[in-house]
């Protein structure tokens, strides 16, 4: 198989795997019917319930249709507000020629990346911080040490500031140099993170939801169903294998099509 067949392949299925989530995400809520407890607990898969029902007796094929919006939104409001955050700052410290001023940022953003993710959320579910707002700001602050740090190694590559000194020789303006120009070459690592650090904030998201912080543990978020039927997985393994096979290929589709993009883009760039 030649590259550009194996490159289009590979955009095939990456569209498949994250449009399958995504059109239940957007789509699903419209179709699912009730899905309060309408049966017994963790009923196998039949002619009324054709997925099973959960460890609440409810339908497990109306939890999957309307569970995924939540999550969806949840993720990507906070990747957006970590990157929307730490891209700039990151492009402003490496743009700046004062040691002080980036060591001091970088020793906070140690100590921020050196706590538990799972106790911050113990924590602030302790305290009655439980809005969904104070969920995604929280899980943007834990990522915001790691975003600030790669952006950062990647405006400061010998080659971002080889360029950099020729622009400012030039008499490009301070603006243009480090937030235009840096800020176009940190897009590929910016967004190869971004697909690996999916997983990361849905991992997070789950966790939070089953402590009760943000979402109730009730509710028909995909995260959430696999954290509270997990136990049952043997029992009624539909419960937890759908949710965690839609969150499966979220992140594979989205890892894909951003390797795939990144070939492109290289490979234009090399022409």
């Amino acid at each position: 198989m030649s590259p550009r067949r194996f490159l289009g392949l590979a955009v095939i299925i990456g569209s498949a795997l994250l449009g399958v989530p995504v059109l239940v995400a957007l789509i699903g809520p419209l179709l699912a019917g009730p899905v309060r407890s309408a049966a017994g607990p963790l009923r196998p898969p039949g002619p009324e319930f054709p997925l099973g029902t959960d460890v609440l007796g409810r339908d497990v094929l109306a939890l999957a249709l309307s569970g995924g919006a939540s999550i969806v939104a949840l993720t990507g409001l906070s990747l957006v507000l970590a990157y929307l955050l730490g891209v700039p700052l990151a492009l402003l410290v490496a743009g700046r020629r004062s040691r002080w001023a980036d060591g001091f940022l970088l020793r906070v953003l140690d100590f921020v990346l050196a706590l538990p993710g799972l106790l911050v959320l113990l924590v602030l579910a302790a305290a009655g911080w439980r809005s969904v707002s104070t969920l995604i700001v929280a899980i943007a602050v834990l990522q915001l040490p790691a975003v600030v740090r790669i952006v950062r190694s990647a405006a400061l590559a010998p080659g971002c500031r080889a360029a950099v000194e020729a622009m400012t020789m030039q008499g490009e303006p301070w603006w243009r140099i480090h937030l235009g120009y840096l800020g176009r070459a940190v897009l590929g690592p910016v967004l190869v993170d971004a697909g690996t650090r999916l997983s990361l904030v849905l991992y997070l998201l789950a966790s939070a939801n089953f402590l009760g912080l943000g979402l109730a543990p009730s509710a028909s978020d995909w995260a959430v169903l696999v954290e509270r039927n997990k136990e049952a997985l043997f029992l009624q393994p539909f419960a937890v294998l759908v949710p965690a096979l839609l969150l499966v290929s979220l992140c594979m589709g989205t890892n894909l099509l951003v390797d795939q993009a990144l070939l492109r883009r290289n490979e234009v760039a090399t022409r």
